[in-house]
């Protein structure tokens, strides 16, 4: 199997990113917004959180960080064809995703993109030196040992060490064609998510607290990402990329200006007084439908996203251009 090169886009993975962001803001919209906290109401209880609970919490996150560390494989590729000593790129392009989160965390107090860039340092000096095999081993090691500890916060640098890996081996590339092993995944994860799901009510409540909530996460993410590919192969790609390819493009501007949209929906919103949290739900799928729109017609025009604009930039140490027709934009780092 043959290595994806750093210059080629692969429209699958912005998708899934995309999608991966739409249930993120599931989940971080519930968060910040402390439904119920006027009346003492606690959130957990409610039929929504419940469904919440059992099929966005702790999944969509296993896909975000996972393509995080494909990502990371791309930055690295090209900076190993265009810098003398390639670890400076990504150093920068990690720290500078550390800056970005803890402007997000003193904000909203939500810390994840600090994780995310932390883990990838973390795991920076055995990504760029092994061999592939072995961070594809030491990922399934770390990311099995973690959720057999019950550690689930330090499931991103498996995860992220397994998306490396799996680029590494050209599984992007290999997607972009059906290939019927996909089949194989999906059937297999939608089966053991039916005991994962049984394991999960033994421990109600949100499982992100919970020591075996994580487990349906990492299963059911996995048949929600092979049966997001299944689908990208009928006629149901054309509505998926419309709705997601654009907004994964721009991910991290996207997963900053979900938490300003949520914010701002408090002035106008009584969250307090809820005694349930369907009404979050509505306004974070308005804010994503928004946002595929506003993603897609902002790509007309330019090249990236502002926060991308901004981490290119400081990943090459020089100003990336932004308007379309000045140069020719790169991949999906």
């Amino acid at each position: 199997m043959s290595t994806p090169t750093a210059s080629v886009r692969y429209s699958l993975i912005d998708a899934l990113r995309g999608f991966a962001l739409f249930g993120i803001l599931l989940v971080n919209a519930r968060d910040l917004v402390q439904a119920g906290s006027d009346t003492g109401a606690v959130l957990g209880g409610d039929t929504t959180s419940t469904v919440l609970f059992f099929t966005v919490q702790t999944r969509f996150f296993v896909m975000f960080a996972t393509l995080f560390g494909t990502s990371l494989f791309f930055v690295l590729s090209s900076a190993r064809a265009r810098h003398p000593r390639p670890w400076i790129p990504l150093v920068r392009r990690l720290v500078t995703l550390a800056v970005i989160g803890l402007a997000l965390t003193f904000t909203f107090g939500n810390g994840i993109l600090v994780e995310y860039a932390l883990a990838g340092l973390i795991v920076l000096i055995l990504v760029m030196k092994a061999p592939k095999r072995v961070v594809l081993i030491v990922g399934l090691v770390l990311t099995v040992g973690v959720y057999a500890a019950g550690q689930g916060g330090l499931a991103p640098l498996g995860l992220i060490l397994l998306g490396f890996a799996a680029a590494s081996y050209g599984l992007p590339r290999l997607l972009e064609q059906p290939d019927r092993r996909v089949v194989i995944v999906f059937v297999a994860a939608a089966v053991l998510s039916v005991p994962a799901l049984i394991l999960q009510t033994t421990q109600p409540g949100d499982p992100r607290y919970t020591y075996v909530g994580a487990i349906p996460g990492v299963i059911m993410a996995t048949a929600y990402a092979s049966g997001f590919v299944l689908l990208w192969h009928t006629r149901a790609r054309r509505l998926l990329a419309l709705a997601f390819e654009a907004m994964g493009r721009l991910a991290l501007t996207n997963f900053a200006a979900g938490y300003v949209l949520v914010w701002a929906t408090t002035f106008v919103v009584d969250y307090g007084s809820m005694t349930d949290v369907l009404p979050v739900v509505f306004v974070a799928v308005g804010i994503i439908a928004l946002q595929a729109v506003a993603s897609r017609l902002w790509l007309v025009r330019f090249q990236y996203g502002p926060l991308e604009w901004v981490w290119r930039t400081a990943t090459w140490w020089k100003p990336a251009p932004m308007l379309r027709g000045t140069a020719r934009g790169t991949r999906t780092a």
